[in-house]
């Protein structure tokens, strides 16, 4: 990896025009592009992802400024998400549908009124009885609203969304820091914390964490819609 300042001179000669320095910047950061386009990983052919991680890579090249007062990769991340999702909503790839929403309305409208009665919360078998469809109807209701407000919220006044905020590995110590997740992260009490750092740094699915925290995949859903809304209040206080 590269360092700060040699960085620095390469970006000032590929903005000069020095193809050199263009290809060794984009050479030296395909672990990064790699990593935010994992998380669009099915949306696309993998090598469609990589080219649109790479056009967004150029336009940071060319649009940074040493004055913004941020490392590169930093300003890099949210232009590389950036030109993917652009295109990806542009040509309808991760639109869901009207009906799917309403379920996943009606579906938390459900478990808000259990849960205030002081009944047990619904497992995914009952969802799905409660509501006359399939288990995966109910699973993929809700994991079309959890995507929807993780990566869809806008968050803070530089209009950057959730999903930007949230790194993978191969860039959460350096992105987490100057986007203040880490402190916020950090402050979360011990299983939200746990659901977080799973879901986000380690690639689980909800199954395998509501396995490793024996609870129900429905309260790990739960508990990740919460934290995500609590770290999107974090970021824009």
């Amino acid at each position: 990896m590269l360092d700060h300042q040699t960085t620095l001179e390469l970006l000032k000669n590929a903005q000069a025009g020095d193809d050199g320095a263009k290809e060794k910047l984009i050479e030296e950061n395909i672990p990064l592009i790699k990593s935010i386009v994992k998380r669009f990983k099915g949306r696309l052919e993998y090598d469609d992802l990589m080219q649109l991680g790479a056009m967004g890579f150029v336009k940071a090249m060319q649009n940074f400024d040493v004055e913004y007062g941020v490392r590169f990769s930093t300003y890099a991340v949210p232009m590389i998400s950036g030109e993917i999702k652009r295109f990806l909503r542009d040509d309808g790839a991760i639109k869901v549908s009207r009906w799917t929403k309403t379920l996943a309305q009606k579906i938390t409208a459900y478990i808000d009124e259990k849960l205030k009665n002081g009944e047990s919360e619904p497992t995914v078998e009952q969802l799905a009885k409660a509501f006359d469809v399939e288990a995966q109807e109910i699973v993929y209701a809700m994991d079309a609203q959890h995507y929807l407000l993780s990566l869809s919220a806008t968050v803070g006044d530089d209009d950057l969304e959730l999903g930007d905020k949230i790194a993978t590995d191969e860039c959460e110590d350096e992105n987490i820091d100057k986007l203040l997740l880490k402190d916020l992260i950090a402050d979360l009490p011990q299983r939200e914390k746990k659901v977080i750092i799973l879901r986000y740094f380690r690639d689980k699915t909800q199954s395998e964490i509501a396995q490793e925290l024996g609870v129900s995949q429905v309260q790990v859903s739960r508990i990740e819609n919460k934290v995500l809304q609590k770290l999107k209040d974090g970021m824009i206080d």
